[in-house]
């Protein structure tokens, strides 16, 4: 009896780990598609002879398709399934990715793009979505952590990758490499993966709330791309007015989008979305900012500073499984402030670099950074998972992603923004290099006061496992 028992432990043990390494494998394929392919884009803009706004879409159709469907995904996955939902993501991405590595024309390869970050928003939401279903609350933070991790080392060895199989095969290489990985997630998710948690099956998607919001999107992220311009400013504008409206709605009808009744009733929920938005809005464009400072004003090759940038996501996935590990005992509260804490600490550094600053302290700040990122993001991130109940993990999900890509659209906007005031609409040549310093100055001294506020949100979020310890 007891052999049976520990056969039927070592199954389910088997199944978490399973679904585990598919989860994390899949959080990996994302940022490493989005991070390896804006290192081939001259090698793509050479084949197709495309402008520079043409190729600007092949990463901005990913990112955007991607961040107009995560809401409505999240809560497709609470009504179908997330494992449903996870299966027809990773077999749809590796279909569109292996598509994308014959294309003929440009045209084609954009389409292919939309069509991929649909698949990777069901990617990324349901993936976290399983991970909370399968591991109970005193383990969930650690799987998090892996999930997170995944995520950084997709991000750091993007580029790296992304450059030498460019270099050695082509661009194309980029997508037909991840083929195979796709084809083991699709094999392991339908073997092993059985159950399939739809836990709120009756509810309905508000197909209008997700138009609404998908139209918000698209103007704030083409509005921001374009600042400081008119257009961009009465877009900005106009996506605020479409935001409003949709909240509104989301309060009124009874099977929301985004659940907004979360955010007025769930503090803890509440205050680490607005803690994550914070986050990645003050950290985003570091790597944009500094990749510029390396290669202009300390005149390093595009791989020297590749090399020096790797540096902070590499400390970041290796610290985050501790992380979250550590939520799973202590507060994620506490810890994600200290990593806010080293958030702040690390910009601030930063705002101190001129046309002579050592690689020393360049290298130290990153060191700050990315343990400062790596304490902040699986805590905070297990937080809002375990803040809510198993009917809207999906949509807690999805809001954790929303946050992310908001982040970074402000992040990428105020530094835009910050150069096109001091540089203008000159390139960046040695004359204008004073101008440059001065705009990632204050890019990364406002992005220090940010963060330095987003540590009282973090702070007084409120606890979490006094609610797991009844549950």
């Amino acid at each position: 009896m007891n052999v049976h028992h520990d056969h039927a432990r070592d199954d389910s043990k088997m199944v978490k780990r399973t679904l585990l390494f598919i989860a994390t494998a899949g959080s990996f394929l994302t940022p490493f598609m989005i991070s390896s392919i804006n290192i081939a884009l001259p090698a793509i803009q050479k084949e197709f002879a495309a402008d520079a706004v043409v190729l600007s879409w092949i990463a901005t159709s990913f990112l955007l398709s991607s961040a107009v469907f995560l809401l409505p995904i999240g809560k497709l996955a609470d009504i179908l399934g997330r494992t449903r939902l996870y299966k027809w993501g990773i077999i749809s991405f590796t279909a569109f990715t292996l598509i994308s590595g014959f294309v003929p024309n440009i045209e084609l390869l954009i389409v292919m793009r939309v069509l991929q970050g649909i698949s990777a928003s069901m990617i990324a939401t349901a993936g976290m979505a399983l991970i909370t279903s399968a591991f109970p609350p005193q383990e969930r933070g650690k799987a998090l952590g892996f999930n997170v991790s995944a995520i950084y080392v997709g991000l750091a060895v993007g580029p790296f990758l992304g450059g030498f199989l460019t270099e050695h095969w082509g661009w194309r290489s980029i997508f037909l490499v991840l083929v195979p990985l796709g084809v083991l997630i699709t094999v392991l998710t339908i073997t092993y993966v059985k159950s399939d948690w739809a836990d709120a099956k009756n509810d309905k998607l508000d197909i209008p709330g997700s138009l609404i919001f998908a139209v918000t999107l698209i103007a704030l992220i083409y509005g921001s791309s374009i600042l400081p311009d008119i257009l961009g400013i009465i877009l900005i504008l106009f996506s605020i007015v479409c935001f409003v409206f949709f909240v509104k709605r989301q309060l009124k009808i009874p099977n929301p989008v985004l659940e907004i009744r979360l955010f007025q009733n769930n503090r803890v929920f509440a205050f680490s979305n607005v803690a994550a938005l914070i986050n990645y809005a003050g950290s985003y464009s570091v790597t944009f900012l500094l990749s510029l400072y390396l290669q202009y004003v300390q005149g390093m090759s595009s791989e020297h500073a590749g090399i020096i940038l790797i540096i902070q996501p590499i400390i970041q996935s290796l610290i985050s499984p501790m992380a979250g590990r550590l939520s799973d005992e202590k507060e994620p509260a506490r810890i994600a402030s200290w990593g806010m804490a080293g958030t702040a600490a690390g910009l601030f550094l930063l705002s101190f670099i001129g046309p002579h600053t050592s690689l020393f302290l360049i290298i130290a700040a990153l060191m700050v950074l990315g343990l400062g990122f790596a304490l902040f993001s699986s805590p905070n991130t297990n937080a809002v998972m375990s803040s809510v109940d198993n009917h809207y993990y999906g949509v807690a999900s999805a809001s954790v992603s929303v946050m992310r890509i908001l982040g970074q659209m402000l992040s990428m906007a105020t530094a835009t923004l910050l150069i096109s005031i001091f540089v203008g609409k000159n390139q960046i040549t040695p004359e204008y290099y004073p101008q440059f310093t001065q705009s990632i100055h204050l890019a990364f001294l406002i992005s220090a006061c940010l963060c330095a506020v987003g540590i009282f949100f973090s702070f007084s979020r409120g606890k979490i496992h006094v609610n797991n310890n009844q549950a």
